[in-house]
Parts: C-alpha cells; sequence; structure tokens
C-alpha cells in the first residue's frame, strides 16, 4: 500500500505533544506536509526537526489557537509552505481540575477558547483551501467525556461535548464542499496533560493503574493509537464516512461496570 496522504498537507493544532505529536508523526509518515501548531515554541521545534530528520516535511507556527489572529495567520503558513490544504487536526486541549463554583470566569472562557473556539477560527479560515483542494478533511479530537460525564472536569466535559455536536454542524453545512468532518472520542492516552491531571492523586503512575482497571484491555492508549483513527478520517480510507464519532476507549465505554482480570501488567497487543 502506497503513502496515504502522499502529496496532501495537514494543519495540526497541539501538535508540540501528546495527541497532537502523534498525528503530526504519523502523517508526516503516510506522505503529508503538516504544519504544526502549538505555544509551546521549544516543543514544537522539537518536534519540526525530529519529523525532517526522518525525511518527513514540517514547518512550525507559534500560535494561541484561542486567538483568531494566529489561527489565521498558521494556516495562511501552512498554505505558504506546502502550496494547499487539505486536512485540520484540531487536537489542541487544556483541562481545568476543580468543581464548577470553584472556577474563575478567567478559567472558563481560556478552556472553551483553547478547546472549542479553536474549531471555529480553524474551519473559518481553513475552508476556502479545504474547498479549493476538492476534498477536505476536518477531524476533531473530543473525548469519552463528549459521551459521558467525568467527575471534577465540568469545563472540559462541557467542551467536548460541545465539540461532537459542532463536528456534526460542521459536516451538514460542508458536506455539498467536499468536505468531510469527523471526531475522535479517545479514552485514556498517555499524554503530558493525563500525567497532569493524574497528578492531583499525588503519584501519577499508581493513579494510572487504579484507572486502567475499568479498561477491558488494560492499557492506557499511545498517541499514535489515536492518530491512526485520525487517519483513516483524513483519506478515502473513510469514504462516505462524515458526522460521526469514533471512540478509541480500549472497551472503557462498553460495559457500566468493569474490573480487569489481569495483574500482572502485561499487554495484550504484545501477543500480535
Amino acid at each position: 500500500m502506497g503513502r496515504r496522504l502522499e502529496g496532501r498537507a495537514a494543519w495540526i493544532s497541539g501538535a508540540a505533544s501528546g495527541i497532537g505529536e502523534g498525528v503530526a508523526r504519523r502523517f508526516a509518515a503516510e506522505g503529508a506536509g503538516v504544519a504544526l501548531v502549538d505555544v509551546d515554541r521549544d516543543r514544537l521545534d522539537a518536534v519540526r526537526r525530529s519529523i525532517e530528520e526522518a525525511g518527513g516535511r514540517a514547518v512550525a507556527t507559534v500560535a494561541d489557537v484561542a486567538s483568531e489572529r494566529a489561527v489565521r495567520g498558521s494556516i495562511d503558513a501552512a498554505v505558504a509552505a506546502f502550496g494547499r490544504l487539505d486536512v485540520l487536526v484540531n487536537c489542541a486541549g487544556i483541562v481545568h481540575i476543580g468543581p464548577l463554583h470553584e472556577y474563575d470566569e478567567a478559567d472558563w472562557d481560556r478552556l472553551m477558547g483553547v478547546n472549542l473556539k479553536s474549531i471555529f477560527l480553524s474551519v473559518k479560515h481553513g475552508l476556502p483551501h479545504l474547498r479549493r483542494a476538492g476534498r477536505g478533511y476536518v477531524v476533531n479530537v473530543g473525548s469519552i467525556s463528549s459521551l459521558v460525564g467525568q467527575a471534577a472536569t465540568p469545563a472540559y466535559t462541557a467542551s467536548k461535548s460541545a465539540v461532537l455536536g459542532l463536528t456534526r454542524s460542521i459536516a451538514l453545512d460542508y458536506a455539498a464542499d467536499g468536505l468531510r468532518c469527523n471526531c475522535i472520542c479517545p479514552g485514556i492516552t498517555d499524554t503530558p496533560m493525563l500525567r497532569h491531571h493524574l497528578a492531583k492523586d499525588g503519584d501519577p503512575d499508581v493513579a494510572l493503574a487504579n484507572r486502567l482497571r475499568r479498561v477491558p484491555l488494560r492499557v492506557a492508549l499511545t498517541p499514535d493509537d489515536v492518530a491512526r483513527a485520525a487517519l483513516y478520517f483524513s483519506c478515502e480510507d473513510s469514504a462516505g464516512v462524515t458526522g460521526t464519532s469514533l471512540v478509541v476507549d480500549g472497551g472503557y465505554l462498553a460495559a457500566a461496570e468493569w474490573d480487569s482480570c489481569g495483574t500482572d501488567g502485561t499487554n495484550p497487543r504484545d501477543a500480535r
């Protein structure tokens, strides 16, 4: 099989770490020119250099995705670098931990700006280029919190529920333009943001192990697990699929209650 994104260009937010970095690396390996967008300049440059050293094509733009001016500039930079734009992957996200009554207005607004407003901005300014490409793809990274509640993260949960609803609206409104829009809903994924979240419990490794007792596959997802789903939605492997979500969660949402029977930390994927 040839490289599925050969000659294409993708704009990827949150690309300095976690799922966004995983998507950038996977897409570059599949032949895409990748426009990396994040606020972490040092880490962003490190990811760009690594992709280029592996033979990929990448450009990095430091941008706050809650800012319209910054998003517009980052998309302009992507088109200037690659001459086209075919895919938007909205990975940027932050979490705020605590009960709703302890939030400041600024906490709420900042989280909604990064997690939700950024999608509006990327589609608004990316749309002319996606239309020009003939076939355009928008992939939004939601969460299992797009579908169920999660304690102590009310703004995050609200934002991820809204991401799924916005995905459906984008799919309907722009289908006639040849654009398909879908949402990935990852479960427990081992990323810096998850580790930050788990740190509130003291030992992130112990907290992660306790959480994984709820997961039938007994392992945390890797960013590349989610990136593979993003790749599916960003090429014609998913022809005919739009306005929907793909849950990638190791079976987390498959049952109301679950305690994994394994205690030795064995990864069932290692047996493949």
